[in-house]
């Protein structure tokens, strides 16, 4: 079974003051919600179960799904109406609504582009990476850093100059001032920007147990990749738009035209 989880739960404050009177994943683009758009993404892609996060007017993301039959799919809600828990700590606390065996793609609700979700699922489904992050090399402040195998091996942001978990010693949680990406021992390195769609093996479920209930993904992500195989994976010609600001919501319009 095809699985994934739809990242609905966020305040939505760069769309106010939209997101004044309704979630995020409700704004509509091209006469549908953002929500619509990623659920037909994913029912294409041949996805069956799908887990969406709540938080912001989380009653409006119901009543929008009831309303719909669920869109004919095995669509259930995660709670966070008590406390927003980052990325990392909506996905842990979604899992036990996942079958265990399977792997789960996860895709911000503000993300509408041309990624071919079934084929980043199926290489995690081959059991290859442990997880798949979906990358460009499109301009933005923080990236994240692959060798040359394209294996995940840290963070930075070059507005601030903050490097994490580049593995020189073992602290791979400490922020640290500037590392000069350009010295012999991290020439090699790639700065990627992470698209909010990436696949996770179930063999790595077990791990998020060790996390708390509120963290961000990538702070998972830098925390094991040392021990486990998190790859970035670049798409021939990937288009993507970030609809997460009112500026955007013209440019999302002519994207889906």
């Amino acid at each position: 079974m095809k699985q994934a989880m739809i990242f609905a739960a966020g305040l939505g404050t760069r769309l106010k003051p939209l997101t004044d009177t309704m979630p995020k994943a409700l704004v509509p683009v091209a006469g549908q919600p953002l929500l619509w758009h990623v659920v037909q993404k994913l029912s294409a892609a041949g996805f069956e179960r799908i887990v969406v996060n709540v938080h912001h007017f989380a009653q409006q993301i119901v009543h929008y799904l009831q309303a719909n039959d669920r869109f004919g799919l095995d669509i259930r809600i995660s709670d966070e109406t008590d406390g927003l828990l980052e990325t990392g700590g909506g996905i842990k606390k979604a899992l036990p609504l996942f079958d265990q065996d399977s792997p789960v793609l996860i895709h911000n609700v503000d993300i509408l582009s041309n990624a071919d979700l079934a084929a980043c699922y199926s290489l995690v489904e081959q059991r290859a990476p442990e997880a798949l992050l979906l990358v460009s090399s499109r301009k933005t402040k923080r990236y994240l850093l692959f060798d040359d195998q394209k294996r995940l091996q840290g963070w930075t942001n070059i507005e601030t100059g903050e490097v994490r978990g580049i593995a020189e010693n073992s602290s791979l949680f400490t922020l640290r001032s500037a590392l000069p990406l350009c010295s012999a021992k991290n020439s090699s390195l790639q700065k990627l920007a992470f698209s909010g769609i990436h696949v996770l093996s179930p063999r790595v479920f077990p791990l998020f147990s060790e996390m708390p209930d509120r963290f961000s993904i990538i702070d998972f992500y830098l925390k094991y990749c040392q021990q486990h195989a998190f790859m970035g994976y670049e798409q021939e010609d990937l288009r993507l738009i970030d609809v997460g600001k009112l500026d955007t919501l013209e440019q999302a319009e002519q994207f889906i035209k």
